[in-house]
């Protein structure tokens, strides 16, 4: 873990993550130069309305009441207006908004169909170099981001409320296999035993294949109830660098990074005029051309 007498840059740390967001020039030198960290990241995702950011805003007190430093990254949905963050982290987490030992940023999904920003995993990277013992992200709560947190974090909370019980006849669809912790949040309501256990039972070994044990928690975030339970796990989870869950994401970044820097080799303005040439002729097949035309630069490249 960080050394707690480490001083985090908040202000140069926050430029880092608007470069890399913006993707302005210096941003790749930027990431070639982060630092190895062993900071824990922490995952948050659930249905809207179960509570995640009183679910983080109490792991946050909870944390720092034992000293350790904590960056949240809070993705919300985008403004259909100019394209920023429609939820504030200062509304939601005030509390934290000045101490010395958070940093809380929010950040737009920019339309994501995963629920996470497009750069989520550079940014987390960064922060994570930054000196933190813990980075949270807090998810939109949307389809896919359940799978893509998942293999982001080290360790992933899948949040329910009591009155989920639509959720529970869909688990076996993916959500036994990317939760690494059920919290039941609002665990005060009427019914809440009862999908307790009725999650216990799917969660067995009668039904639950995935091969892992996940335990279920039960919570009032609100009223900070449950939450040194639920800390308690995290501190003691034990990380799994290397799961299928990661190592296919980093294949999709690395590919996608790869791709990226082949298409700066590519000229633009040159392939528009032999395109304008082609297209002029009959048959054209934009297929073909784009196809032809990545030969070309590859064999051009081995001379």
């Amino acid at each position: 873990m960080p050394s707690n007498n480490i001083h985090i840059d908040v202000k140069t740390l926050a430029r880092g993550i608007s470069l890399i967001e913006n993707q302005v020039e210096g941003f790749e030198e930027l990431l070639l130069n982060l630092k190895p960290s062993s900071a824990k990241i922490i995952g948050i995702t659930g249905a809207p309305g179960a509570g995640k950011s009183s679910l983080t805003d109490a792991l946050i007190g909870e944390m720092v009441a034992v000293k350790k430093k904590v960056a949240v990254l809070c993705v919300d949905p985008s403004s259909p207006f100019n394209k920023g963050a429609l939820l504030g982290d200062r509304i939601r987490m005030s509390e934290w908004y000045n101490h010395p030992d958070v940093f809380i940023r929010s950040l737009a999904s920019k339309g994501s169909l995963g629920g996470l920003h497009p750069k989520i995993f550079e940014i987390t990277d960064l922060v994570k170099s930054s000196g933190f013992d813990y980075v949270i992200i807090e998810t939109v709560g949307v389809g896919q981001s359940e799978v893509d947190i998942a293999a982001i974090a080290d360790i992933t909370i899948v949040m329910l409320v009591p009155e989920g019980g639509d959720i529970i006849q869909t688990m076996k669809a993916g959500l036994m296999e990317v939760a690494d912790i059920f919290v039941i949040n609002k665990s005060d309501r009427p019914g809440s035993e009862n999908f307790y256990n009725t999650l216990i039972q799917i969660l067995g070994p009668a039904f639950n294949h995935t091969g892992k044990e996940i335990p279920v928690l039960k919570t009032i975030a609100i009223e900070k109830k449950g939450i040194p339970d639920l800390y308690q796990k995290i501190e003691k989870w034990n990380i799994e660098n290397y799961s299928p869950h990661k190592i296919n994401l980093l294949s999709e970044k690395i590919w996608a990074l790869i791709q990226n820097e082949k298409m700066k080799e590519l000229d633009q303005e040159k392939m528009k005029m032999q395109i304008e040439e082609a297209a002029s002729k009959p048959g054209f097949n934009m297929y073909a051309f784009a196809k032809n035309y990545g030969k070309k630069k590859i064999e051009n490249n081995k001379d």
